[in-house]
């Protein structure tokens, strides 16, 4: 009587196992089979906007599935971070973001409205990239020395904007090194930063190579310097800041594709697979070659790992420039 208990449980519990493997397994067969929206924490402009656009327009040709970019701004991405954290973990919510909420947050606020690992299933690593240090063409500012000059001539007068952690990390850092005291004006995104750099209302601020180019290209904004270790392929003529004298200095930053917590392991893998294939396709490929990104994928577990690597790097930043947790 014992054994035949045991077989019958048995032969449920293996039954159960196939149900569930065979209902992963369908599901991530039946994936995608409606629109997918990726949540970008930034405004319309950005660069992680457009690296939303150009690689949801990507997936949607590849796969026949629509593609939409929901862009909700503000709050150095607590909005969208929460927003997702909160959706269905279907696969059908996507958050692509950036190091501000998944690094760098952790170490600028004293208390986060999202868990940055607990609160978000790991996808995909997308692409790192630079940003450029900018002025109004009108500035009497030219160079980083001319910029370093002015700040020391008169101490806390000059200000700077900053739409996200990278941008405003990156003037800290400058601050920082160079021993200057400029004064930070923040905004809930790089374009509106731009919008008032362009204004007169700012001195400089350092953007995303995306953001930035565009503005450097036609002449309204003047480059002074790349944040990075080298030149960028669109701006060979602008030096880094390292060239420009500040030496040791280096920042950047980069994108990754996240799904609400809970998710499937057979969609997270679906659409790691969707997300490093399209990574690959000549049109995001020549999106990055003209906004000087380079393509970074990874496993979900590599993202995790560098994820973990970047908190600790970003947290070191943040604290040596000095930066006061709000």
């Amino acid at each position: 009587m014992l054994n035949t208990l045991h077989k019958t449980f048995g032969s449920a519990a293996l039954l159960a196992v196939a149900a569930l493997c065979g209902a992963s397994l369908a599901h991530a067969q039946a994936y995608p089979s409606k629109p997918i929206t990726i949540v970008v924490p930034f405004a319309a402009g950005s660069g992680t906007d457009q690296q939303a656009r150009a690689m949801g327009q990507a997936l949607s040709t590849e796969y026949k599935v629509p593609v939409i970019v929901d862009n909700r701004a503000g709050a150095s991405g607590f909005i969208a971070a929460q927003y997702v954290a909160k959706a269905a973990p279907d696969g059908y919510t996507v958050l692509m973001t950036t190091n501000t909420t998944h690094a760098a947050n952790e170490h600028l606020f004293k208390k986060l409205p999202y868990d940055p690992v607990k609160d978000f299933t790991p996808v995909a690593l997308l692409s790192k990239g630079h940003m450029l240090l900018m002025v109004n063409p009108a500035s009497p500012i030219k160079s980083v020395s001319d910029l370093i000059a002015a700040a020391k001539a008169s101490p806390g007068k000059l200000n700077f904007g900053s739409g996200s952690s990278s941008s405003r990390v990156a003037s800290e850092l400058l601050k920082q090194m160079a021993g200057i005291d400029v004064t930070n004006v923040p905004y809930k995104s790089n374009p509106m930063a731009i919008t008032d750099l362009l204004g007169g209302q700012v001195d400089f601020m350092f953007a995303d190579a995306p953001t930035a180019l565009p503005q450097v290209n036609s002449g309204k904004l003047r480059a002074l310097a790349v944040s990075g270790t080298r030149r960028l392929a669109s701006a060979p003529t602008v030096p880094t800041v390292e060239e420009a004298g500040v030496k040791g200095y280096d920042m950047s930053y980069w994108t990754a594709v996240y799904l609400p917590p809970g998710a499937p392991a057979s969609v997270t893998g679906k659409l790691n697979e969707m997300m490093t294939k399209i990574s690959a396709l000549p049109a995001v490929t020549a999106y990055q070659e003209a906004t000087s990104g380079e393509v970074a994928t990874s496993t979900p577990e590599g993202l995790a790992r560098f994820q973990a690597e970047e908190s600790l790097k970003w947290g070191k930043v943040i604290r040596a420039a000095g930066i006061q947790p709000e």
